[in-house]
């Protein structure tokens, strides 16, 4: 294994060894009291959770403390244990505890034998120390900005209105919650396991947690799994603006299928036919919304349902399915869904709140506070992304939050590390992976190729990526170069 090497006068260098910082003993050595999740793969797996003690701001861990919550699934075969696998499920902001249902049905017999699976929610996430709704009446902060300057402007005022909402809160605790911080939360959960080093396994934002943690903490990081990657250094405003080519390549693809089953969807027969449906139909939405239980899909809301549909080939069919729905209404009265997974999705715009993601998101890295770079950026993007330019060019929350309370990870480091990626992954683009690749010196980059999908570690997706990723995780020996997969024969069709 080459020697770990950390630039540390880069910002976001590595932390102290635990027992060098001061305060935190009572942390690392604290004993947590297991007990029964109340999930119910966990339960049936035979998974415990508990709640392990963390300080709010680790620059004075005599102050505030907050929680984090942990599950734990024992290795299968205890005399041949390795050691403990955390897993998080991306987001930011997705609850992260159910480590089984993520990898129970692609982790081999083997991994499952020899590590523990701990699941974390990251602090501010599910049962970890959540302070409370944010009151904002539709909580989700990505849209796109619409058609023109008005829908520009009134997206202006919602997203400072999520921040606001959010942050009179307690802006003490919610400034603190960050990526760096998480990190830390997890070095503590490795100190209260008993762990000299743990291993990982990350798919979308949680690369980018890995990835900081292997800067973090480099002497404690052991095999790390980073599917769907992102860069670092494009995190979170970056990335937000490279979603809009990379999702106006997934609609072409999608209109390219969608266009050989005219007589089922009714969208064009050709794919230039399809695409011009679709922007038509967001015309339409801007005009007068499609309002379907209770919710009204405009301009605004359009792009970013496409935005969640189009990043997994496998669901082509019910993306167009729910398009045909929707545009099926347009023009017409208030009407009910009729799918139960577009009632899900409306439900969920309605109802739901995602300041998880604004909380996190926003805590990590400055965003420019200038509204006429966004608006700029959104009038030079229509040209070639008239369907998500001016969403991912919008204005954010990001832009009214106060500024983080650290400097974002500089991630530059050779701590060995299993890199994973499509070739068409929409979501965190394959020059994400090719970057962070360059980052982690000593990572090896697993392509799957000519695929539009988001998180390559699935059941019968590509035996390839899983026997790369399993291996790597058995032996802890990288493959000697980086790696190409297809996907498996009975899926291409």
């Amino acid at each position: 294994m080459a020697a770990l090497t950390v630039p540390m006068s880069a910002p976001g260098r590595a932390e102290p060894p635990p027992a060098q910082a001061a305060g935190m003993d009572r942390f690392y050595r604290q004993q947590v009291q297991w007990g029964p999740c109340g999930i119910a793969g966990l339960d049936a797996a035979g998974g415990e959770c508990a709640d392990v003690l963390v300080p709010v701001d680790y620059s004075t861990p005599g102050g505030r403390t907050t929680t984090v919550a942990i599950s734990r699934v024992r290795a299968g075969d205890p005399e041949h244990r390795q050691g403990v696998l955390l897993s998080n499920p991306g987001g930011p902001g997705a609850e992260g505890r159910d480590s089984v249902d993520l990898l129970g049905d692609v982790l081999s017999p083997e991994v499952l034998a020899g590590f523990d699976l701990i699941g974390m929610d990251p602090r501010g996430v599910g049962d970890s120390g959540r302070s409370g709704r944010c009151g904002w009446p539709v909580g989700e902060m990505i849209r796109s900005a619409g058609l023109d300057v008005l829908g520009f402007a009134y997206d202006t005022v919602q997203s400072a209105g999520m921040a606001a909402a959010c942050l009179i809160r307690d802006p003490e605790l919610l400034r603190q919650f960050t990526t760096r911080n998480t990190a830390r939360d997890m070095d503590v959960v490795r100190g209260v396991l008993g762990e000299e080093r743990i291993s990982y396994y990350g798919t979308s934002y949680g690369t980018y947690l890995g990835a900081v943690y292997t800067q973090m903490f480099p002497e404690r990081s052991d095999r790390f799994v980073l599917d769907s990657a992102i860069d670092p250094d494009r995190y979170w405003e970056g990335l937000v603006r490279d979603w809009g080519p990379a999702d106006e390549r997934a609609l072409d693809e999608w209109a390219i299928w969608a266009a050989t089953r005219d007589e089922t969807y009714r969208f064009g027969s050709t794919p230039q036919q399809v695409r011009g449906t679709i922007e038509q139909l967001i015309r339409d939405a801007a005009r007068q919304p499609i309002v379907m239980d209770g919710f009204g899909i405009d301009d605004h809301w359009l792009p970013f349902l496409l935005h969640g549909m189009l990043m997994n080939f496998r669901l082509d069919a019910v993306a167009a399915d729910t398009v045909r729905e929707i545009a099926d209404a347009a023009g017409g009265p208030p009407v009910a869904a009729r799918t139960p997974r577009l009632a899900a999705i409306l439900r969920a715009l309605r109802d739901g709140e995602n300041s998880t993601l604004a909380q996190i998101a926003c805590g990590d890295a400055s965003v420019p506070t200038d509204l006429g770079w966004y608006w700029n950026n959104i009038e030079q993007s229509r040209a070639t992304q008239p369907v998500f330019g001016a969403m991912a060019s919008n204005v954010e929350p990001c832009a009214f939050w106060p500024r983080p309370v650290e400097a974002p990870t500089v991630v530059r480091n050779s701590v060995p590390a299993l890199i994973v990626q499509a070739t068409g992954d929409p979501r965190t683009p394959y020059a994400h992976g090719m970057q962070l690749h360059r980052h982690l010196a000593e990572s090896r980059l697993v392509t799957l190729r000519d695929v539009r999908i988001h998180m390559t570690f699935r059941p019968e997706l590509s035996s390839c990526v899983n026997d790369s990723i399993n291996g790597y995780l058995v032996s802890g020996a990288l493959p000697v170069d980086d790696v190409s997969c297809d996907l498996d024969p009975v899926t291409v069709g």
